[in-house]
């Protein structure tokens, strides 16, 4: 008479249940974040001649994650007649310029590590609603903090120290 014993090798289906559990997490990740993470094929920190004669206007902003990894995004105008904020890179590669969504600007760009810095930013000096003005001092900031810029077509990302993700669209190209 024989005895077969059947064995279970549990340690195995639960390390088969973590992957597919750790996967399906990993994939929702991306997807709720598909609008922020550019393919392999973009750009990261790419030269100011690939900017120049162009505009930019802020579609999204994506505040930084909480403390449960979720990520926000903020509030911000879009289109001509809400005042969106855009940027202008000058046909010298110099200077970008642009509206806050209250008040004009301008800044010198250098080309470094990140591909340019902006520096020397000055702004006119116009008064809107608080919002306005909180949004205008919130996005000065981030444009002269900026820790990485990538480009991927016709939209272009900056990337904070803090994690928050400014998000631009190119809106056209401009006379030489």
């Amino acid at each position: 008479m024989s005895c077969k014993i059947a064995v279970f090798n549990t340690s195995s289906s639960a390390l088969n249940r973590l992957f597919l559990l750790l996967t399906c997490l990993s994939l929702s990740l991306l997807t709720a974040c598909a609008s922020v993470i550019p393919p392999c094929t973009a750009k990261t920190s790419p030269p100011s001649s690939e900017f120049i004669n162009t505009k930019w206007e802020l579609v999204r902003w994506n505040l930084a994650p909480n403390s449960k990894g979720e990520i926000r995004t903020r509030q911000i105008p879009q289109g001509e007649n809400s005042n969106p904020i855009q940027l202008q890179f000058d046909s010298k590669g110099e200077r970008v310029s642009g509206s806050t969504g209250c008040n004009r600007f301008t800044a010198r760009m250098t080309e470094d590590a990140r591909g340019f810095t902006l520096d020397q930013i000055t702004t006119t000096k116009m008064a809107c609603s608080p919002q306005r003005m909180e949004l205008e001092n919130d996005f000065l900031y981030e444009l002269n903090d900026y820790r990485s810029l990538v480009r991927n077509g016709d939209q272009l990302l900056m990337i904070s120290a803090n994690r928050e993700v400014l998000n631009f669209m190119q809106r056209n190209h401009l006379a030489k």
